[in-house]
């Protein structure tokens, strides 16, 4: 990751883009984000349908590349260790998420729905939070 963060900070540098202001790198995050919709649109293809189309895989690695490259620029101009704030979010997670509870219920077919398990926990960290 600090290699990553290394060259996009030499790249933004490069540019004199390192000024850019917070919000409008997270603005463009989302209208990447919405591009990288934009190649399931109409449509919601299996995980193996969507590995087997060439052309789609192609077409979501860029609209994928730009989400992730506007997320490191925001990490890098605010100085944030990306492998530490991630690192940090996936424990987080691990725990509002334990894998065996998951696991058991990401099999169901229904279990990406707004009664699934994880909607379910999700909804009550809110209500703590």
């Amino acid at each position: 990751m600090r290699e990553l963060e290394k060259t996009t900070h030499k790249y933004l540098k490069e540019r004199g883009w390192d000024h850019l202001l917070p919000g409008d790198i997270a603005k463009s995050i989302m209208i990447e984000g919405a591009e990288l919709l934009e190649c399931f649109q109409w449509e919601n293809p299996t995980l193996e349908k969507v590995r087997g189309n060439k052309e789609k895989i192609e077409e979501i690695k860029k609209e994928l590349a730009d989400v992730l490259i506007y997320a490191l620029e925001l990490a890098v101009l605010l100085k944030l260790d990306t492998k530490k704030i991630v690192e940090e979010k996936l424990a987080h997670s691990a725990k509002k998420y334990p894998a065996h509870l998951m696991k058991k219920h990401a099999k169901k077919k229904s279990g990406s729905g707004k009664d699934s398990l994880y909607w379910k926990i999700k909804k009550e960290y809110r209500k703590e939070h």
